[in-house]
């Protein structure tokens, strides 16, 4: 079945935005788990702009064995108050780590690795990962054509960057981009990866993507997640997710 991972960064974005403690992405990520989700992503970046290191260590604190899983470039270098993604891996040993090409100024991550990923250097990060217990996801655009290669570096899974099947539903067109993610995952399931799924991704068109690719592991919603929970409650919100995916299982 395929399991819902809250990402609580907005969570930190709103208290950032003030200053002080809250609201508290802790707390955000424990009302969530006691709702019923099966794990919590992260991305702390290296502006600190949201999740901070402090952030990650706090929440892994709180887990009782529901997964963690920490999005992150594992090419950023460390600098002051970011310690770098190997290390928050250290600290934390979170079940899976989701490494992200984004640069420091990207609003929001809106690319895969692809054909252009230096694999050597990709090679020895994913060999980090895992030295520390962690399962490693790699995110990818549909129509990745280089997830042999992904898979023969040691990666565990893909997460399928959902931004564009999303954008597509939206309009109302959406066919061909939801055949596009059906068909990068089923290629990715050939090669003997997993199958992960993110960004974007709501209530409206959640099922229908897991209708059409129940075989995906897990799905990662942060953003359309807290901004329907600011209407209709956080736990409301995190029942209606789960009820999706029992339909769709």
């Amino acid at each position: 079945m395929t399991r819902l991972s809250v990402n609580v960064n907005k969570v930190a974005v709103l208290r950032n935005s003030r200053g002080g403690f809250a609201p508290d992405p802790v707390v955000a990520a424990k009302l969530a788990l006691a709702a019923g989700c099966h794990g919590i992503t992260v991305h702390p970046r290296p502006d600190q702009r949201h999740i901070r290191g402090a952030d990650v260590t706090s929440i892994a604190a709180v887990l009782d064995g529901a997964e963690f899983n920490i999005e992150g470039n594992p090419f950023a270098p460390p600098r002051p108050g970011y310690p770098g993604l190997i290390e928050l891996v250290r600290r934390t040993r979170p079940a899976q780590v989701t490494l992200v090409p984004d640069g420091d100024g990207q609003l929001t991550s809106d690319h895969g690795f692809d054909g252009d990923t230096d694999f050597r250097l990709l090679r020895e990060r994913i060999r980090e990962f895992k030295a520390e217990g962690c399962r490693v996801s790699l995110f990818v655009d549909v129509g990745c054509r280089v997830l042999e290669r992904f898979a023969e570096s040691g990666a565990d899974r893909i997460e399928i960057y959902t931004g564009p099947y999303a954008a597509a539903f939206e309009s109302g067109d959406f066919g061909e981009q939801l055949e596009a993610c059906v068909a990068t995952g089923r290629s990715a399931i050939a090669c003997g990866l997993g199958v992960n799924a993110g960004h974007d991704l709501d209530q409206k068109n959640l099922g229908v993507l897991l209708t059409a690719a129940p075989w995906i592991s897990e799905v990662s919603i942060g953003h359309a997640l807290f901004s329907e929970a600011l209407i209709d409650g956080l736990a409301e919100t995190v029942h209606n997710y789960l009820a999706i995916i029992d339909e769709s299982a």
